[in-house]
């Protein structure tokens, strides 16, 4: 089909999956929206990949500074400049590793996990903000639509996730 012709169709000329598709692709665009409001107060502390950094040791707790290196889809020389700012700032501590006699971990310090958690409240709030705005009697099934979606996506590649520094 000529471009042209898809670019001026509405979405409810479309074959059912693209409607689906791009459903989703302007819910994609409001949760952007809300993600990108919500680490926006926490950039004037710090950046994107620290932030992800932080989110990452938030939940998968201490970890080898190769290890997150690795999860992050990065070099562990090129990590090793932004662990050493984020332990300046106060946001990591270097800790012994327990299973390895010379080895160092990186852990989220109390002021690390305090500025993820006020991430997660801002999206948190801002996500039902946004709820509050669907009748009552539809959240139910949007949230199983969500559910359904989330389980059919799987877990994003972390590689994925740095590109967006989420």
């Amino acid at each position: 089909m000529d471009e042209d012709v898809r670019a001026t169709r509405s979405p409810c000329d479309a074959q059912p999956d693209e409607v689906s598709a791009t459903t989703v692709l302007h819910a994609s665009r409001g949760l952007l929206g809300v993600i990108a409001r919500s680490v926006a107060e926490a950039l004037d502390e710090v950046s994107l990949p620290q932030l992800r950094v932080l989110v990452l040791l938030c939940s998968a707790g201490p970890l080898r500074q190769g290890a997150v290196a690795e999860h992050l889809g990065v070099h562990p020389s090129t990590f090793s400049r932004n662990a050493e700012r984020l332990v300046a700032g106060g946001w990591v501590r270097r800790a012994d590793d327990p299973q390895r006699r010379h080895g160092v971990r990186l852990e989220v310090t109390e002021q690390g996990r305090a500025l993820v958690e006020r991430v997660s409240a801002r999206r948190r709030d801002a996500i039902a903000e946004v709820l509050a705005r669907v009748p009552q009697e539809r959240r139910r099934a949007m949230a199983d639509m969500f559910e359904e979606f989330s389980l059919a996506a799987g877990e994003p590649d972390p590689r994925d996730m740095q590109t967006l520094a989420l």
